[in-house]
């Protein structure tokens, strides 16, 4: 250096310096809060894409709840408990027609698709969809005749089962809130409605399966959360879907 010539200071390299961190420091977090909020919108994304597949499959398939083209008597007939065999020949009340089993947490339909004048001869005829609180889940269940009943048939259809082994990743929880039905608590996914006086709900159950008959509508609704925390909110995102399915086949 010439005589006369002044270089940087020491302060002022390690001001330069200082200053050079913090523009990094910056740049990192805009990156890193970037990633998390692009992260966040592919899981609420996931999650939608899912929810609505379900609701899709669940309304068409309810929809079809008794369908018996040629009005073939004394063909529906009862799921049998677990570890049963499944019969073809129609048993029950057959005033239930395809809709065997309503409540607020489960629903049970039989189809005869196939036009075979037999249900279940077919896969795809006899479904049950099942919700689980606990687990927070939603499974279904195909079943054919004569074949044994297996809790393992009932897979799962939204969501999963957190105590699976191994773990299966899960894109969304479904945490329908509680509905007041005969003074107890219950999560309803399912809701059944008259449709010759729609304000009129029915309430079917296990126990008393009677007002069955006059279902004309079902209301499925479908809270769920990401099951990861939204790292941008630090909370799961939460969705609520509901769509109606009229059964035109249940009524004749």
């Amino acid at each position: 250096m010439k005589t006369g010539e002044k270089g940087f200071t020491l302060i002022e390299i390690l001001f330069a310096i200082l200053i050079g961190l913090i523009l990094i420091s910056v740049c990192y977090i805009a990156m890193t809060s970037g990633q998390q909020t692009s992260a966040g919108v592919e899981r609420k994304v996931a999650a939608q894409q899912d929810v609505r597949a379900a609701m899709q499959v669940m309304g068409l398939e309810l929809s079809m709840a008794s369908y018996n083209p040629h009005y073939m008597p004394n063909i529906w007939h009862d799921l049998p408990s677990l570890g049963s065999l499944v019969q073809c020949q129609g048993s029950g009340i057959q005033a239930y027609k395809g809709i065997r089993e309503a409540t607020p947490t489960a629903i049970t339909v039989e189809m005869d698709v196939g036009e075979s004048n037999l249900v279940g001869d077919e896969r795809g005829e006899i479904i049950r969809y099942a919700y689980d609180p606990e687990n927070q889940y939603l499974t279904r269940e195909t079943a054919n005749c004569d074949q044994t009943r297996n809790a393992s048939a009932a897979a799962p259809f939204l969501g999963d089962n957190p105590n699976a082994i191994p773990r299966r990743p899960r894109t969304v929880r479904v945490i329908n809130q509680t509905l007041i039905q005969n003074g107890q608590n219950v999560p309803a996914v399912f809701r059944y409605f008259d449709a010759q006086h729609p304000a009129m709900e029915l309430f079917p159950t296990l126990a008393d399966p009677s007002p069955i008959p006059k279902i004309r509508r079902i209301d499925i609704t479908l809270a769920v959360e990401t099951d990861e925390v939204d790292p941008a909110s630090k909370r799961r995102r939460q969705m609520i879907y509901s769509t109606s399915v009229l059964v035109r086949n249940h009524v004749f």
